[in-house]
């Protein structure tokens, strides 16, 4: 029995939709379809490439794609273009552009064998309107166009990623922060951007979403 069939097997759709739905998440067939076969590739290639720490089909569901599946509706995020900063194994990015299919999603990550298995999910997962860029947030062209929406999670690095975001957002644009509350409150202090109250993310004690908008 091949990943997928496992994955296909305990993850049926409406299973996924529960899960999600605390996440404010309206889970269809072709998004459930989506998830498995993005689950399908991240549990073999995590034990060759460390992408992620949750193991757990259950926990993988409601950590990475409950919680960047909520900013799309919580923010709300809908269309214009969006830069995932450290994307990682592709946790808020790539859900967010299935929760959002009029997203441009490029997807920042410096390690190359990351890097790589973005650009697998997106070949897998047929997904138009996304672009792996393999470099820093630093190395992304000054002439590049302004985004949207900035994302990162579990990033660090925050007063850094504020003052870089700055000029490369477009007007009315947000950089979106999953945090806990602390963290939360230190970046609200930033004065560089104009900051939301932070949002409360579902199933989650002092985990927050902070939005910041530029002026």
């Amino acid at each position: 029995m091949t990943v997928v069939d496992r994955v296909a097997r305990g993850l049926s759709d409406s299973f996924i939709a529960e899960i999600l739905a605390p996440y404010r998440v309206s889970c269809s067939h072709f998004l459930a379809e989506q998830i498995r076969l993005y689950v399908s590739l991240l549990l073999p290639w995590n034990r060759k490439v460390a992408l992620t720490t949750i193991t757990d089909p259950v926990e993988i569901l409601k950590l990475h794609f409950g919680e960047s599946l909520f900013a799309v509706s919580a923010l709300p995020i809908r269309e214009g273009r969006l830069a995932d900063v450290g994307s990682g194994a592709g946790f808020p990015g790539l859900p967010i552009r299935l929760g959002a299919p009029q997203i441009d999603a490029t997807l920042v990550e410096p390690n190359v064998k990351k890097a790589t298995f973005l650009s697998e999910v997106a070949r897998l997962l047929k997904l138009d309107r996304v672009t792996v860029f393999r470099g820093r947030m630093q190395d992304l062209p000054r002439t590049a166009p302004l985004f949207d929406f900035i994302t990162a999670r579990a990033l660090g690095k925050h007063e850094e990623l504020v003052e870089w975001s700055k000029p490369h957002l477009a007007k009315n644009g947000k950089l979106i922060l999953w945090l806990g509350e602390e963290d939360a409150r230190a970046i609200s202090e930033i004065p560089s951007l104009t900051w939301q109250d932070p949002i409360h993310i579902p199933g989650s004690r002092k985990r927050v979403l902070l939005a910041g908008s530029a002026p």
